[in-house]
């Protein structure tokens, strides 16, 4: 499967972005997708999770109730829409993706997924 991210851009701190995870193919309904960041000088960092069917998902301690993660399978699409933005959100977006058979796994390890898209990024200015 391949990944294009998208729906970075320059906002002001507590705005709002929906960055989209748009996937090739007829089975992206079969993976388990993640969305990752990394700010300049730090390492990647897990920020959320959905699970294939989109019932299960997982977020990092710092976005719990500000961004949202959720898929249209129809659109083969999984959004991560963040609101009250900080300038600490500041970062390249990644989204990655693994093909699993448990409609309920959701999974914040960077090893954990095998396909990986650009990035977009986010800038958050205060």
């Amino acid at each position: 499967v391949q990944l294009q991210a998208s729906g970075g851009g320059l906002v002001q701190a507590g705005g709002s972005l929906r960055l989209s995870c748009a996937a090739s193919g007829r089975t992206f309904s079969m993976y388990a997708v993640g969305w990752f960041r990394q700010a300049p000088t730090k390492e990647r960092e897990f920020v959320a999770s959905i699970s294939r069917s989109g019932g299960m998902t997982r977020y990092v301690e710092s976005v719990k109730g500000r961004f949202t993660i959720s898929r249209d399978h129809a659109k083969n699409t999984v959004y991560l829409k963040m609101n009250s933005l900080k300038p600490e959100d500041t970062a390249d977006y990644y989204c990655a993706a693994v093909n699993v058979a448990s409609t309920r796994w959701v999974a914040s390890a960077q090893g954990d997924y095998r396909y990986w898209g650009q990035g977009t990024q986010v800038t958050v200015s205060s």
